[in-house]
């Protein structure tokens, strides 16, 4: 299996793809060169999905997007299809590439208004693609809610009409696909939900645009990817066979006290099982007896009775990451032991009542002097970055993120369904393994540990948050129903080689 490269992951936007065509048109290939071969992508996957025969309607737009749609209509009317096509607006309103094939299609075209979707076995939607910057109205959100009534297979081309391409969050009514064919790269759009649910299966098609014309000298350089192997491989950590427990990684999980033993050790065994050397939770004093009765045997306990033994087990030169915040709690103490993680000279991953805590202070992340990743859930995300109105009013949760990077100095891994890992540099990527499974108590704490161990053999902060939610999303997929957190850790060991070995992209 050919490994895939990093530019294999990139993410285009919809500015970008529209520079990526002219650049292409540029070095020679024709924009009807590219439509027709979009237009054959689409029919492709059509005829993949229907037989000669079979009755489709074609629903195409004013813009390139029906031009795609007029160039799938004639190929499937060659291959045997009955095809119908219905034009959103007047045909003397098409312009350029689009006008042109619009011209080569000889049948008759329908107004929207006549159609009736469920009169056809499969639709296809080349009405509007990825640009479309306004909510669809009229008749063609009419029609568009007849489509979704319909009960019929639904092709989008680029993106599912009325879904934006940058944010995947329409604000209007939007097309429920079954299969989306997009070109070149993928967008944002199609991995945000909810877009990644309205688009259903997406198949990229490759009609032309080469990553030397795109990405080479002089071209886009982008900082958004979709998350996958060939994003961290090569930063992942390698040891030698003369290492030893501490060079492999030492993780500190800073506890909380008795009530909460169970999140994190939850943690402490992640980092355990994603390959560091010495795992230690420290813990208040009452809870010591309860995390000594609880296995593995290979996690280590030591009390902090105080801020200044917590700082003396931060000081130890050998320490490589803290995680902090898996039922620490938030009081005063718990207030005391993130605020001592703070100002450690140690990498460190602050979650859950962690968060919470740095709400309050989030000004203090930039002075940290070692890498600093948040894990925060939507609700967490708000507290820690509610008040600043560039971050909160964002459509795009990949925006929000990249945005709540750069003002707090730390990678931020927000997560959900859609997980999106930002650093500070503005790289970005959005994750799309992962289970509804996932949805499940301590499965959190267990994607913390996960990155702590990483940071903690030497993995960079971006790198480590991207490949330890990627391979979180494959254990929960492993796993399925049924799975609870302590299956997680269990999990991951397996993963690791094949992910790092092929493409997995």
């Amino acid at each position: 299996m050919k490994r895939a490269d990093k530019t294999e992951l990139m993410l285009l936007g919809v500015a970008d793809m529209a520079a990526a065509d002219r650049a292409t048109i540029a070095a020679g290939t024709p924009g009807l060169t590219l439509m027709e071969r979009a237009g054959r992508a689409v029919a492709d996957a059509v005829s993949r999905r229907a037989r000669p025969g079979d009755g489709v309607l074609v629903l195409c737009g004013p813009g390139n997007n029906g031009g795609d749609g007029f160039v799938a209509a004639r190929l499937l009317r060659e291959r045997g299809f009955d095809v119908t096509v219905a034009l959103a607006g007047e045909r003397s309103a098409l312009t350029g590439d689009a006008a042109a094939m619009a011209a080569r299609w000889t049948g008759s075209m329908a107004p929207i208004t006549a159609i009736v979707p469920q009169d056809h076995a499969l639709i296809v939607d080349a009405l509007y693609g990825a640009g479309l910057n306004r909510p669809l109205a009229g008749d063609v959100a009419g029609l568009v809610a007849a489509v979704n009534a319909a009960d019929r297979p639904v092709i989008a081309v680029d993106v599912p009409s009325g879904l934006p391409g940058d944010s995947g969050r329409p604000e209007g009514a939007v097309v429920q696909a079954d299969e989306t064919v997009t070109f070149f790269r993928l967008k944002p759009g199609h991995l945000l939900e909810p877009g990644r649910g309205l688009c259903g299966v997406v198949t990229l098609a490759q009609i032309g645009l080469t990553p030397e014309t795109v990405f080479g000298a002089g071209g886009l350089k982008p900082a958004m990817f979709r998350n996958g192997p060939a994003l961290w491989r090569e930063l992942w950590p390698r040891h030698r066979r003369d290492t030893h427990k501490y060079r492999r990684g030492a993780v500190l999980v800073v506890a909380g006290g008795l009530s909460g033993v169970g999140a994190p050790r939850l943690g402490a065994r992640a980092a355990l099982r994603i390959g560091a050397g010495l795992v230690t939770v420290a813990c208040r004093p009452e809870a010591l007896a309860a995390h000594a009765a609880r296995g593995p045997d290979a996690l280590m306990q030591r009390p902090i009775p105080s801020e200044a033994a917590l700082r003396d087990l931060l000081d130890d030169g050998r320490l490589g990451a803290v995680l902090i915040g898996p039922a620490l709690g938030l009081d005063a103490e718990a207030r005391s032991a993130v605020m001592a993680v703070l100002r450690a000279g140690t990498p460190a991953v602050f979650d859950a009542d962690a968060l919470t805590l740095l709400a309050s202070r989030p000004g203090w992340l930039r002075r940290r002097p070692k890498p600093c990743v948040l894990t925060p859930h939507e609700g967490e995300f708000a507290r820690l970055f509610g008040n600043d109105e560039r971050i909160v009013t964002q459509a795009s949760k990949l925006e929000r993120a990249r945005l709540a990077a750069a003002a707090s100095g730390a990678v931020v891994v927000l997560k959900g369904a859609d997980t999106v890992i930002a650093d500070p540099d503005g790289r970005a990527a959005i994750n799309a393994t992962g289970s509804w499974a996932l949805a499940t108590a301590g499965a959190g704490d267990v994607l913390g540990g996960l990155i702590a161990g990483l940071l903690a053999q030497g993995m960079p902060a971006f790198e480590a948050g991207c490949a330890a939610v990627w391979l979180h999303g494959k254990a929960g997929e492993a796993l399925g129903p049924g799975l609870i957190a302590d299956d997680l850790p269990e999990a991951i060991p397996p993963l690791v080689t094949p992910a790092l070995a092929d493409d997995d992209a």
